[in-house]
């Protein structure tokens, strides 16, 4: 009879997987629950520039209905949804809300101790 496998495959706890994951879940889950995700508006040389982001995937997307097999189109369309993302991503402002230092730790602490269990779980002591 074959000793049964644990978690990926290696002879590691799968009880260590299912803690580390937990505390990982619950530790990421408390440390983004304090951030705050707000955006703010495109600016180009002080004016609005959303517009102007949109440009090159209107125009791809009008030549792609035109010709559907249209290397420029696939690419100007391509290109606009690459810009608005990254124009989106950009202009995102990311706050960490104010909280005590032992809540941080505890959060930090819950992070990095799941993921290092998550990780000492799936290697072969062998």
């Amino acid at each position: 009879m074959e000793p049964s496998k644990g978690a990926g495959g290696t002879p590691g706890g799968i009880g260590m997987f299912f803690a580390g994951l937990a505390l990982a879940v619950a530790g990421g889950y408390l440390l983004t629950a304090q951030v705050t995700v707000t955006s703010g508006h495109w600016a180009l040389w002080g004016y609005n520039s959303f517009g102007l982001s949109l440009l090159p995937f209107v125009i791809g997307t009008g030549i792609l209905f035109f010709n559907g097999r249209s290397i420029l189109g696939w690419l100007l369309m391509s290109a606009g949804v690459i810009i608005i993302l990254a124009g989106i991503i950009m202009n995102l402002r990311i706050y960490f809300e104010p909280t005590s230092l032992f809540n941080t730790l505890t959060m930090l602490v819950m992070l990095a101790g799941g993921i290092g269990l998550l990780l000492r779980s799936l290697r072969d002591l062998g």
